[in-house]
């Protein structure tokens, strides 16, 4: 026998190398194998519900990184709150339908114009269901639990039916109208966009200042005068009807050479300077209000333009005479209605001249502009011709601006529900604060909601028009579409006329013949997804709804947080999430936004074959996603580094209570040493303060805490000196098993603590549990914070014992520099302590040289040396410790050799005593 042989090393088959990128898919197959989603949903059978709904990402190609940061956050929470007392089912779901599809068919050289609109249908849900089954694979690779072979799509005729519901009680309630008003129109998608749908980004417009030549002045200005506008969209001039002056500002006919202008008098200095107009000279001053139902000459068509009174106009830039083109702007139209001015777009939908342009027919209207500065530049008009750069609205699918334009559509009327959905708002609770005002700014100043779009792959609107013109949309006919898409999907609305998608035998005042036609427009992609609240948590008898959280990227404000809470108000009154957490947008290591163009985006399969799902995972809990957050394979290294020290540490806990059975070795709190009482009491603290950053989704804080425990609690102090105990001590030892039942305590509610962010590693380290019941971590529950006795006042004394130990370190350090000694256990320290330390020390009753990790520790009550470090309460000498060093423990004894028998010469007392009672045959035979 070796004396290495008569020590308790650490013994475990637990791998120190992780090899997570080719493990982590056999525990997925595993967990799929043995049902542990559905196995734990049963154990929380009749449990409180904890709701957190999916919000569908859209079905087209691989997940990025923003999609990994989304579904790992949900399954933390989901996992968390299922091993925390609540039945937590997790549905996951797509957006199966819109334009991205239809453009991805027409890549592939698929043309909708030239198929059958049935096939045409049955290849965009094909390439969605395909896309679903990627993504998916996707989501599973990172761990993620859920009901993966029931999930929700919009594309599903049940899906689809829950939607047609939704709009049919809107209806029913007076909330969806038609009508024609300017709205966000993308000549690149040849479709209505909405508020949701718009992306700013910079360009560079023409800036142009215009004079119109007065008609009838009503005798009150000079009948040559000129009204001066300012826009910075020429393009919309063919469509100019009228002007807009404030009624309570002041407006002046300045002369300036021999032409005479009319402008607002506080805009004068700004406007002369602009136009470089020298010594311009005030003819009279007016009212916008006498100016109302002026008319001014069209600066190059044959009309008038009316000249009205609006309180929109402002003095922060331009003449304060506004060119006004109801059919492409929205303040335009608004405030024109009450002058029954006509509402014209001479634009096509993909964004060309009519002929309700003349001279424009067939131009692309950006080409406009120039043409339309041209024509100015030759009537005398254009007064000024400039360019600028500023933000303008993109279509967030193409990055192609968009344009105002009035044509007919469906519209949702907020206004009539506004004050409902924002009082909803004011019930609901924001995790992150900002995020109500956000919301709430946003459907404050919202218009009415466009609804209609007109493309092909969508649920379409349940709307039949009788032979007069005339819309039917009622509770009976809606609900007989929802019957039919349920039965049969909504491509039933294609594969059938008016008459057959209509209720046996309906008639209508407006169809005396019996005719009918349908819509041809489809809803809102939003409007799919808003009504998933319906489709989804009322259509399964498992969820129930309102859910208790909705979690997306803080682009959702716009987006599905802004139309489900619409949906859900205008059918039921009440929000559809009791709550709601939104998180950044994921940038590359720079800063900056992740693209194919600039090379630096990172596919979350790239981290997963490299590092594995576990680092990625861990990395979503260790940024901050209340903001941006930046990831970079440089990030993603030095997270795995941090994951090293978490599987090292858990490691180690399991090499040492390898010999440990927590039923028949483990001790009581009562009988546990000072020290592991104390770091059991300071254990119990972190998974006090871990449940609840888990409990308010401050994924960070848990992520920090537990690093921070690993760190300095256990392997900068208790793990440091438990070597001396858990090897050198007898295997049975009380000192030995007091530790181990703390350590292992520590093992496997940590364990559990992680199983939400480490799921494979979590799982990996539980194999190794054999004492615990549960076949898998997941299946156990989160360990609850005990209360023990004297808690504070022990916390207080090892608070106040590490102080003094931070003072003993430093007298190490200094006679280590000083080559006094090299390891720590050649050390002898004696301390000059006052009355506080050195009651300190006599009540934690401890071994204080192997809390030190040296060999000799002694209290001296008389004055100190000069040589020793001097501190306020404590002076400390540290000198070499006096004896030889023993081959067993390695510390340095003067009992070393003492002992009779020979064999027993290279040991000191201690070990020679723990080799007599544990391994008698040394005495006769000795070591090898």
């Amino acid at each position: 026998m070796k004396i290495k042989d008569t020590l308790n090393l650490g013994k475990t088959a637990f791998p120190m190398r992780a090899g997570l990128p080719n493990k982590e898919s056999g525990w997925q197959k595993g967990w799929a194998e043995a049902k542990l989603y559905e196995a734990r949903q049963e154990l929380n059978e009749g449990k409180p519900s904890f709701m957190l709904h999916d919000g569908p990402p859209y079905a087209n190609g691989n997940i990025h990184v923003g999609h990994a940061l989304n579904k790992i956050s949900k399954d933390i929470i989901v996992r968390y709150k299922s091993m925390s007392g609540f039945r937590a089912p997790y549905v996951p779901g797509w957006d199966t339908h819109g334009l991205p599809i239809e453009q991805q068919l027409s890549k592939a050289g698929v043309n909708r114009k030239e198929m059958d609109v049935l096939d045409y249908l049955e290849e965009c849900r094909k390439y969605a269901l395909k896309q679903v089954d990627m993504q998916r694979e996707d989501f599973k690779s990172l761990g993620v639990l859920a009901e993966w072979e029931n999930p929700y799509l919009t594309l599903s005729p049940e899906y689809e039916a829950a939607q047609i519901r939704v709009f049919g009680k809107m209806a029913e309630k007076g909330y969806i109208y038609k009508g024609q008003k300017p709205i966000y129109w993308s000549p690149s998608s040849e479709s209505s966009l909405a508020e949701a749908e718009i992306e700013y980004q910079d360009v560079r417009s023409p800036s142009i200042f215009v004079a119109f030549k007065a008609k009838d002045v009503k005798g009150l200005l000079p009948e040559d005068a000129e009204f001066v506008i300012w826009t910075t969209t020429p393009w919309t001039l063919p469509a100019n009807l009228g002007i807009f002056v404030h009624p309570d500002y002041e407006y002046s006919v300045v002369e300036v050479g021999t032409r005479k202008f009319v402008v607002a008098s506080e805009m004068l200095k700004q406007v002369s300077e602009t136009l470089e107009w020298e010594n311009p000279r005030v003819l009279q001053t007016i009212k916008g209000s006498e100016m109302d139902r002026m008319t001014a000459q069209h600066p190059f068509y044959d009309r008038e333009s009316l000249v009205m009174n609006g309180d929109y106009v402002t003095l922060t830039s331009g003449t304060g005479l506004v060119h006004t083109a109801p059919g492409h702007g929205e303040d335009d139209y608004f405030y024109s209605r009450k002058y029954k001015l006509d509402v014209l777009s001479p634009i096509d939908n993909r964004g060309y001249y009519t002929d309700e342009a003349p001279g424009l027919e067939g131009v692309f209207y950006d080409d406009g502009n120039k043409l339309v500065c041209k024509w100015l530049e030759e009537k005398d008009a254009l007064l000024k011709l400039d360019f600028f750069t500023h933000s303008y609205p993109h279509d967030w699918r193409t990055k192609k601006p968009v344009i105002f334009r009035a044509t007919p559509q469906w519209f949702a009327s907020i206004e009539d529900f506004r004050e409902n959905i924002l009082s909803e708002i004011e019930q609901v609770k924001w995790i992150i604060p900002w995020g109500k005002t956000r919301l709430y700014n946003m459907v404050r100043d919202r218009g009415d909601w466009v609804i209609s779009r007109q493309r092909a792959w969508g649920v379409p609107l349940p709307i039949f028009y009788a032979e007069n013109g005339e819309a039917i949309i009622t509770p009976e006919t809606t609900e007989h579409v929802a019957h039919l898409f349920a039965e049969h999907g909504s491509k039933i609305w294609f594969e059938r006329e008016a008459k057959e998608l209509l209720p046996e035998g309906f008639t209508h005042p407006g169809s005396p013949n019996g005719k009918f036609t349908k819509e041809k427009d489809i809803m809102d992609v939003w409007f799919d997804s808003g009504s998933s609240w319906n489709g989804v948590l009322n259509a399964r008898d498992y969820l129930s709804y309102p859910a208790d959280l909705y979690l997306e990227g803080s682009d959702q404000y716009r987006g599905w947080f802004n139309s489900s809470i619409t949906t859900s108000v205008a059918v039921n009154g009440v929000s559809p999430y009791k709550s709601v957490l939104s998180q950044g947008f994921v940038l590359d290591g720079k800063g900056r936004k992740m693209s194919k163009s600039l090379g630096n985006t990172i596919l979350p399969s790239d981290v997963t074959k490299k590092l594995g799902a576990d680092i990625l995972r861990l990395w979503v809990a260790s940024v901050d996603t209340e903001a941006d957050v930046r990831v970079s394979m440089e990030i993603l290294n030095q997270v795995s580094e941090v994951y090293r020290k978490i599987r090292n540490t858990m490691r180690f806990l399991i090499a040492n209570t390898y010999d440990f059975d927590k039923n028949t070795n483990g001790l009581s709190y009562e009988n546990l040493r000072s020290v592991d009482k104390y770091m059991l009491v300071k254990f119990n603290e972190l998974v006090k303060s871990i449940r609840a950053a888990y409990d308010s989704y401050d994924f960070m804080s848990v992520y920090k805490q537990v690093i921070n425990f690993l760190t300095n609690d256990l392997s900068a102090f208790y793990l440091d000196f438990a070597k001396d105990v858990v090897y050198i001590e007898a295997a049975d030892a009380a000192d030995r098993r007091s530790m181990q039942t703390v350590m292992y305590t520590m093992l496997a509610d940590l364990t559990k603590l992680l199983v939400p962010i480490l799921p494979h590693t979590a799982e990996e380290i539980w194999s190794y549990l054999e004492a615990e019941k549960e076949d898998f971590a997941y299946l156990a529950e989160m360990p609850e914070a005990k209360e023990f006795t004297d808690s504070e006042e022990l916390l207080g004394e090892w608070e106040s014992f590490l102080g003094f130990r931070a003072k003993v370190l430093k007298a190490l350090e200094e006679a280590r520099e000083a080559k006094l000694i090299g390891k720590s256990l050649e050390a002898k320290v004696t301390i000059y302590p006052n009355e506080v330390v050195s009651s300190l020390l006599v009540s934690l009753d401890e071994n204080i040289a192997q809390l030190l990790i040296v060999s000799d520790f002694s209290v001296s009550n008389e004055e100190a040396p000069e040589a020793a470090l001097k501190f306020d309460d404590v002076a400390i000498l540290v000198e070499k410790a006096a004896g030889k060093v023993c081959e067993r423990c390695r510390r340095t004894d003067e009992t070393v050799g003492k002992d009779e028998n020979e064999h027993l010469q290279s040991l000191c007392s201690n070990c020679a005593q723990i080799v007599k009672n544990e391994f008698p045959e040394v005495l006769t035979v000795g070591f090898e």
